[in-house]
């Protein structure tokens, strides 16, 4: 989406729209997963388990971390990524305002 066009929607809408498109990648999804299964670890312990080269799996990272799904911190030579409690909450309450919104109309068309 053009920056312009960004100016007509709430940066709340903006940054879920940017937080949503970064979970559209199924090595995104898996990355996620795996982080919450070990709590936290570095690029080479995701490529142990994701069939995925180095390079593509630290773009994949950087992706996720742009958006705030997951933060690191410089461990030595490496880099320790864990999950962003604050933005999945965020996401987890956005999903559940649209579903409390389905629940209370109780019908469609």
């Amino acid at each position: 989406m053009g920056a312009s066009k960004t100016d007509h929607f709430s940066p709340e809408q903006v940054e879920m729209s940017a937080i949503i498109k970064a979970l559209g990648h199924p090595a995104r999804l898996a990355i996620l997963e795996h982080l919450l299964k070990v709590d936290s670890c570095v690029c080479g312990d995701i490529v142990d388990v994701i069939p995925l080269s180095q390079p593509t799996i630290s773009q994949h990272l950087k992706e996720l971390k742009m958006v705030g799904l997951i933060k690191g911190t410089v461990e030595g030579n490496s880099v320790c990524y864990c999950l962003n409690e604050n933005i999945i909450e965020k996401l987890f309450t956005f999903i559940e305002n649209i579903k409390s919104t389905l629940v209370a109309k109780f019908s469609c068309c």
